[in-house]
């Protein structure tokens, strides 16, 4: 099992979930507002900050799903702007349903 995460431009959000909702098994996704920074700050005029909104999507597929999933959001998020994101794969050992009850390393 694996965690997809990724730091995307809000306004490319409603895009990338209709595509992902298109993906046959698609085990869902959480969404977290945020903000950040990367190689690049901008500058404002008046005040300096240099955090941009984000949002972060939180998806944990079966090994077997992260490739067209990946794909789907570099393809989807992409602006071709400085700033699109960036996405990761990080291993998730074990996943528990609390309604259930079901653990295991395979519960996406």
């Amino acid at each position: 099992m694996k965690e997809i995460r990724a730091y995307i431009q809000p306004h490319k959000l409603s895009q990338l979930t209709m595509h992902l909702m298109e993906i046959p098994g698609f085990p869902g996704m959480t969404v977290i507002d945020c903000e950040g920074f990367g190689r690049e700050c901008t500058e404002h005029s008046q005040e300096y900050k240099p955090f941009l909104p984000k949002k972060r999507v939180e998806i944990f597929v079966t090994d077997d799903m992260v490739d067209v999933i990946f794909n789907t959001v570099m393809r989807v998020a992409h602006t071709g702007k400085h700033g699109d994101g960036k996405v990761y794969v990080l291993p998730a050992l074990e996943g528990g349903r609390i309604s259930s009850g079901e653990r295991g390393s395979e519960l996406a």
